[in-house]
């Protein structure tokens, strides 16, 4: 029995769900995201949404709990917004946007421009002393998780000195460096 699955996702207020054809659709004041679902009944009553399944067997029982997570990931991205900051950590490491160009200083030999998604919001944040963070905010989860895993996968945090590109509040697993 999935727990995730049998509790119903509120709708707040401002927020319309429509459900057609197998697909779901959720508008809101940050915008509009739609998913497709398959093998469960999707119904909105009461101001709730609710995913039922048919039967017990194991592909039903997992996309339960699936579609009903990404749909209150939707409801919650419309209304509220998702963020991720990224901290770069390391001598000479830097980053700056214009517009939805990303330029980061990572200590190669050349600068790593990447272009941003239109519907990701971008911000730098350079503070002496401090070290530089990167703040992407979206209606969509998962791709500012893409975007954010893209960032960090140019230089990943090295586990003797924690150098690198890491998620604001991640706990590196750190190790002794050569003892003498």
């Amino acid at each position: 029995m999935s727990r995730i699955g049998n509790n119903p996702v509120a709708i707040p207020e401002g927020i319309t769900v429509d459900v057609k054809d197998n697909v779901i659709t959720v508008k809101g004041k940050l915008g509009e995201l739609t998913q497709s679902y398959d093998t469960v009944a999707v119904k909105v009553e009461d101001g709730n949404v609710l995913v039922t399944r048919s039967a017990d067997n194991k592909e039903q029982k997992a996309k339960h709990g699936l579609y009903r997570a990404l749909i209150h990931n939707m409801i919650t991205g419309v209304s509220k917004g998702w963020t991720k900051d990224l901290e770069l950590v390391g001598v000479g490491y830097r980053a700056s946007n214009q517009g939805q160009k990303l330029e980061l200083a990572l200590g190669f030999s050349h600068n790593i421009i990447l272009n941003i998604a239109p519907e990701v919001k971008i911000e730098t944040i350079s503070e002496k002393g401090k070290n530089p963070i990167i703040k992407l905010t979206s209606h969509d989860k998962q791709l500012v998780g893409q975007v954010a895993a893209k960032i960090r996968g140019f230089r990943p945090p090295e586990p003797y000195k924690g150098k690198g590109v890491k998620f604001v509040g991640e706990e590196l697993r750190r190790k002794a460096g050569k003892s003498a």
